[in-house]
């Protein structure tokens, strides 16, 4: 694996080193650092996320969760996603290096995504000290609504140990931060004004795993005269945790997991082995059977396979590896020749991780301030994936030595020892053959190395003037990714699958006899395969430039309820976005097929063509806020004890999308003193991201069944149902941007109340209650129809006699005339690939209640204490059909087409896959004197996974789970050289409870592939 490079290392010690060092050549005499600690439940004096008005009491109209160190400590979190897992209002987690399709074309490393109500990637506004964070510049396609290309915030560069406090706002905000901000906002606030100097160490992993941890990080800081600077060096070094770790995970076979769960025992579904392994799906170029002393090798269109002899033997060409012919149906017996993809690989990458941030302050006046911030993220990541398919046919010319079908002599009067006798149907110059399904297993694993790296610039001025508090800052970003890995060269292929010596590349040798569902024991020359093999590189990078200027009063004038607060500012923006594609990708290096002249823009084997893409828009805004107080305590007003306002508006120019003015509007009415009613209303913009506008056609591999095929075989009674159907067909799905995308609109609504009981005596210690209804509305959202729904269309269409165009078929040939004869069907070829381009879809609608219980017991005989629960409900999660899909359902239920044939789910989103019901999360915090343990809990109710069907028709339920955290610290006091030394010793999921099972084997977007994890730490300050 590569390791962080090393002038980053020696950078961030020189920064460090001025860091500590520097202040002391300025100072006079120490400011004293300040002790006082904010007290957790009294949420008004810490959170800044939610209004641009100092002072504000955001939480009075707003619903805001915070996590204080202390509450971030229990959850036990190592790294940003850990942390943000712990959120009950934290959505699925697709954007994941756990979860992702482990290709090219996503974003791998050492990233994970943000996804607030499980609105999708990208409604989400992420802050670091209340400023814009730059997006993880590579994209995946995760919505459900296609493989919509996104782009996502990175939470592994968030730095836990450096985190004062993490602050959630759990409502729209696009008047106040940015039309983008549709879920709401998640800021990180980092701890800065220390003095002093901390150093901290802390080893874990994974209970009966691989899985290894090694954190360490330096914290030091220093006061002086006029202003101060702090910083933080933090280190992960992370092992990668294998398959083979888990049951779940060791396989890509889980059928014996599911023996004894009735109406699942015997589903296929969990079988998810690879239909593309080393025994080769392989065509003649002949329109004849091809017989070897009468027996038939091939089927009348050339095709035959290559299998073990206890498969079954047409002839054999090898030691107990033989042909036989047709194509291997991957089903029955030969259901045991698919590529278990799991055997070997890593479940997550091994991580190398270094986050380094500085801050600083200095009065230059006595009443303006500048400031600044420094940021460096770098991490280095290697992962082992299977190895490279063949995605796309390419023909082996006759002359290649190892071809049975090659011809008599070659072309330097050699006589071939590998053409088979007693052919018939072949001639004495051979034939070609086309490579259709195979996995280059002799080639080795494919070995991804991803650089990712981050860095943040800011300075800026504050002060006071006329009263109000000013701010103005310049912030610039930018971010890189680097992803390597070794691939196959189509061009170096053939030309090695033309040779007419044993060097030549050989698909004609199968894999294993013993284990044939992973290795290769008959492997082709090394020379062959460092022939073939080329490394695959892409390069993604975005940058973000953004200057604001932004002015505050809590005071401007006072209102008969009390004084009038006010805010406004200006921001701009630049960003922009490239996808720099590796030359054998993007068009430069293409591929021709020396045999039929076939041109494929892609030039490896495994990958799909895709150009590279960029794009870039500015964006300036300016918003204006007030706090308006309408009744105050001391008017005596019955049943209204307090009403306070905010009002808020905001108008950004888009350089691509115009412009849009959105407002909000947020109440806060105590009825009477601790029992408030809040209540707001909001309106959000968010346009297409730059990838999704400007990208030009690409191409992704897509899979699933051919359900015209899957009709045949049912009239032609080849299968009982039409769920046994096994005609699973692999396509080009080739998709286009739209620069006419229209943004996606949406409306957020809240009402909630919040109780303080003032009535309960202070020996039993403070309680907040906190109840919130919400409702999220989204409008034309992005998205596409898909590759299975186009399928479909085409299965409905060629029923009636037509076609979808947008579904390119082989011109059928004669195997494909016989597959139909007797079904009523026309025959059509195997699907080649299908068109689809980004278009605003449906509009969508989410609901639901978040509940929390603050408790906070100070100074008893026994200790502090404090305890949270944090509960989020889904309610609706419902999305219209839109009129393609209700076409295909209403022919379902019309049984024009066949009532199991699968089609989006486009209504009830709830409780199905990523999106459960419940989240709960609890934790318990007891403190004295140098003691501290802490617990804490998370719940997870159950979800469907609509894909797993029993053989009633019922799905798959992935259990609820429940989860428990425990810590425990003691920090040395007047020890001599040990005080201030803190220890601690913790366990995350303390029972070891494994995630809930599925047909892959577990739910990455929700939960972890590993069960308990042991940690232990070391804490010194000097």
């Amino acid at each position: 694996m590569r390791t962080i490079h090393r002038t980053a290392l020696l950078g961030s010690a020189a920064v460090l080193t001025l860091l500590i060092a520097a202040p002391a050549f300025a100072q006079t005499a120490p400011a004293p650092a300040s002790n006082d600690e904010p007290d957790a439940t009294t949420v008004d004096d810490v959170v800044v996320v939610g209004s641009q008005i100092r002072g504000a009491k955001v939480n009075a109209a707003l619903p805001v969760t915070v996590l204080s160190e202390e509450q971030i400590l229990a959850t036990g979190a190592v790294n940003g996603d850990d942390l943000l897992r712990s959120i009950p209002q934290m959505g699925d987690v697709l954007f994941s290096a756990a979860n992702n399709p482990q290709t090219s074309n996503a974003a791998r490393g050492d990233v994970n995504s943000v996804n607030l109500r499980s609105l999708g990637v990208g409604n989400t506004l992420v802050l670091l000290n209340g400023r814009r964070l730059i997006s993880h510049p590579t994209s995946q396609g995760t919505s459900d609504t296609g493989t919509v290309p996104v782009l996502s915030y990175n939470s592994n560069t968030i730095p836990v140990s450096g985190t004062d406090r993490l602050e959630v706002l759990l409502d729209g905000a696009a008047a106040i931060y940015g039309a983008d901000a549709v879920a709401g906002v998640v800021n990180t606030v980092l701890r800065d004004d220390f003095d002093g100097f901390r150093f901290q160490a802390q080893y874990g992993g994974a209970e009966g795993t691989h899985l290894r941890e090694l954190s360490t990080n330096i914290f030091a800081g220093k006061n002086f005269e006029r202003g101060n600077i702090s910083g933080f060096i933090d280190y992960t070094d992370r092992s990668a945790l294998l398959a083979e770790d888990q049951d779940y995970t060791a396989s890509s076979n889980l059928r014996s997991l599911f023996a004894n769960e009735p109406g699942f025992e015997t589903s296929l579904d969990p079988d998810a082995r690879a239909t593309r392994g080393a025994w080769a799906n392989l065509q003649a170029q002949t329109s004849t059977t091809i017989r070897r002393n009468g027996t038939a090798l091939t089927t009348s269109a050339g095709a035959f396979h290559i299998q073990p002899a206890s498969f079954g033997c047409a002839t054999p060409v090898g030691t107990n590896i033989c042909i036989a012919s047709g194509n291997a149906s991957a089903n029955g017996v030969q259901r045991d020749l698919r590529y278990d993809t799991q055997v070997g690989t890593t479940v997550t990458p091994e991580v190398e991780r270094l986050n380094l941030f500085v801050s600083g302050h200095y009065e230059l006046s006595a009443d303006v301030e500048a400031f600044g911030e420094i940021g460096f993220y770098q991490a280095t990541t290697q992962n082992i994936q299977p190895p490279t398919i063949s995605l796309n046919a390419i023909w082996i010319p006759a002359s290649n030595y190892w071809n049975p079908f090659g011809p008599v002599t070659f072309a330097n009067g050699q006589a071939n020892p590998n053409r088979l006798s007693g052919l018939t149907g072949v001639p004495i110059g051979g034939l070609n053959v086309k490579l259709g399904n195979y996995r280059f297993n002799d080639a080795g694993f494919q070995i991804v190395d991803v650089e990712n790296s981050q860095s943040r610039l800011l300075g800026g001025l504050r002060g006071e003037r006329w009263g109000f508090d000013w701010e103005t800052a310049l912030v610039y970003s930018e971010a890189e990714a680097t992803d390597t890995s070794n691939a196959v060269n189509m061009t170096a292929l053939q030309a090695s699958l033309a040779l007419s010596t044993p060097d030549a590349y050989n698909p004609f040798n199968g894999g294993c006899v013993a284990t044939t569902t992973y290795g290769d024991c008959t492997p082709s020359s090394q020379t062959a395969i460092d022939a073939i093999s080329t490394e695959l590189v892409r390069v993604s990078r975005t940058t973000l430039t953004m200057a604001d200027f932004r002015m505050s009063r809590p005071d401007l004038m006072e209102l008969p309820g009390g004084p009038l607060g006010v805010a406004f500012g200006v921001e701009f923006r630049h960003e922009t976005q490239s996808d720099d594609r590796d030359a054998d990708l993007d068009g430069t290096n293409i591929f021709t097929d020396r045999i039929d002249g076939a041109v494929s823009i892609s030039n490896l084997s495994a990958v799909s063509s895709n150009p590279d893409t960029h794009g870039e828009r500015d964006v300036a805004s300016a918003y204006v806020e007030f706090a308006v107080p309408v009744v105050s305590p001391e008017m005596n007003i019955p049943l209204v004890h307090n009403l306070e306002f905010q009002v808020a508006g905001r108008y950004e120019h888009y350089s691509d999308f115009g412009d849009v003015a959105k407002p909000k509007v947020a109440m806060a009415l105590d009825i009477v003193d601790g029992l408030r009613l809040r209540a707001s209303y909001s309106e959000g913009f968010r346009a297409p991201n730059l990838e999704q506008t400007n990208a030009t056609t690409y191409s992704r591999l897509a899979s699933n069944n051919d359900y015209l095929r899957c009709e045949a075989d049912l009239r032609a009674g080849r299968i009982a149902t039409f769920n046994a159907c096994a005609q699973s067909v692999s396509y080009s799905l080739r998709v286009s941007g739209n620069p006419d995308l229209k943004p996606e609109e949406s409306t957020n609504q809240s009402i909630g109340l919040v109780f303080e009981p003032w009535f309960l005596p202070e020996a039993v210690g403070n309680f907040t209650f906190t109840v919130d209804r919400w409702r999220i509305q989204q409008e034309d959202i992005v998205g596409l129809i898909g590759g299975q729904t186009a399928v479909v269309q085409d299965y409905l269409a060629r029923l009636s006699g037509s076609s979808n165009p947008n579904v390119v078929r082989a011109a059928p040939n004669v195997d494909d005339v016989a597959f139909f004869s007797g079904t009523g069907i026309a025959p059509v070829g195997a699907i080649q690939s299908v068109s689809d381009s980004f278009v605003n879809l449906l509009p969508q609608d989410v609901q639901g209640i978040d509940f929390a219980v603050h408790w906070r017991l100070r100074d008893t005989p026994w200790g502090d204490f404090s305890a949270q629960v944090n509960a989020a409900q889904l309610l609706e999660f419902h999305r219209d059909a839109g009129p393609a899909v209700q076409a295909l359902d209403d022919a379902r239920d019309a049984g024009t087409i066949n009532p199991a044939t699968p089609l989006p789910i486009a209504s009830d989103l709830l409780a199905r896959n990523g999106r459960p019901e419940w989240k709960v999360t609890s934790s318990l915090t007891w403190s004295q004197g140098p003691w501290q343990v802490g617990g804490f809990v998370q719940y997870t109710s159950a979800v469907e996974e609509t894909g797993f069907l029993s053989t009633a028709g019922d799905p798959w339920i992935v259990e609820a789970q429940t989860t428990a955290n425990l810590y425990g610290q003691y920090e040395f006091e007047d020890a001599g050289w040990a005080s201030n030394t803190r220890i601690r010793i913790g366990a995350r999921n303390i029972t070891d409870e494994a995630p809930p099972l599925t047909s892959t084997g577990y739910l990455g977007s929700l939960y972890r592939p590993y069960g308990r994890y042991w940690y232990a730490s070391i804490t010194k300050t000097f």
